[in-house]
């Protein structure tokens, strides 16, 4: 085929989209692509020959006929897209379009954050304010501001995820938003810091190494343990009903004095049975008076204030709620468990 000038490629696209408008069957469109865009089509064969242009006009060739190139295409695919969408329509027969339209799923909270939304809002009703922090802490943030030097024994009772090469560590608790807080406010404090966290644990039924926690604190001039008790009675009413409370002497570094929070077994109803281990009671939360060190450490006089805090593991209190026997099914994300929540 010989060059072609920019005039005869223009003339050429002309020609070539009226036989297009002329077209109105599929095996048209595609015998036109064929005739033009094909490997022996008019266009293609233009290219090639493009070399044999005069090189000062060359390069205004080649733009012309690279456009005629594209706009074929694009008009031919255009033409095929509609004639193949106007006979799938055809092919469906009549519609009704006043029946209702075909009912999608719906997603719904998981029983994690479910639970963690009602314990929050117990407490906000109370007073207290939601605060979150880092899941990546620092080692003073995380131990040391709380009473836990590095020699602490406590530290052996959280395995710890250190980052690699780094003094940063994937929080073990969520009581440091509680030392970001003294930092940055004056007393009164009163809040609820909900979130992750991380512990290097082997899993199984009971244990994983991620789980979620909420710690509550408030600080204030004339707080004691009865405030302490009163508040958490409160919480237990609210979100478990009629049930008996107990509390048992304990031990945290960050509070003196400590204890840990039991309810009467929401199964048994206190008579015994597999899940409180037969003894009747289950633990939930562990709380105490904020420790005098913490205070110092983070420029609060213990002679001025005083205060409490707990922490409560939202997993444990989600297995109880819902009779689930295995940590696990939390976090594997089988709709068939997820959906009946």
């Amino acid at each position: 085929m010989p060059p072609l000038s920019e005039g005869e490629v223009g003339q050429l696209l002309t020609s070539a989209l009226k036989e297009i408008e002329a077209a109105s069957t599929p095996e048209g469109f595609n015998a036109l692509k064929v005739k033009y865009l094909g490997r022996s089509g008019v266009l293609t064969l233009a290219l090639r020959s493009l070399k044999e242009v005069a090189a000062e006009v060359r390069p205004k060739v080649g733009q012309a006929l690279n456009a005629a190139k594209l706009k074929l295409e694009g008009e031919l695919d255009s033409r095929l897209s509609a004639l193949e969408a106007a006979e799938r329509r055809s092919r469906r027969g009549f519609f009704d379009y006043t029946l209702p339209g075909t009912p999608m799923p719906l997603g719904h909270h998981h029983p994690l954050v479910k639970v963690s939304n009602e314990i929050v809002r117990i407490f906000n009703f109370m007073g207290f304010e939601v605060a979150t922090g880092p899941e990546i802490e620092s080692d003073y943030y995380n131990f040391e501001a709380l009473n836990i030097p590095k020699d602490h024994p406590a530290r052996d009772m959280q395995d710890t995820f250190y980052l690699k090469d780094s003094e940063l560590l994937l929080r073990t608790h969520t009581s440091p938003v509680q030392i970001r807080i003294f930092e940055s406010r004056k007393p009164p404090v009163r809040i609820l810091a909900p979130g992750r966290v991380y512990r290097h644990e082997a899993i199984n039924a009971r244990s994983y190494s991620l789980f979620f926690q909420i710690e509550g604190f408030y600080v204030n001039t004339d707080v004691t343990f009865a405030d302490l008790k009163g508040v958490l009675n409160a919480f237990v009413s609210a979100f478990y009903g009629n049930v008996q409370t107990r509390f048992r002497p304990s031990f945290f570094p960050f509070t003196e004095p400590s204890a840990e929070m039991d309810i009467s077994c929401t199964l048994c109803g206190g008579k015994g049975c597999s899940v409180c281990k037969y003894e009747g009671w289950l633990e939930i939360l562990g709380c105490g008076m904020i420790h005098p060190k913490v205070f110092r450490n983070v420029g609060y006089d213990p002679e001025v204030w005083n205060g409490y805090a707990f922490g409560l593991g939202v997993d444990r209190i989600a297995m109880q709620k819902y009779r689930i026997d295995d940590i696990r099914l939390f976090y594997e994300n089988d709709l068939r468990f997820l959906e009946q929540f």
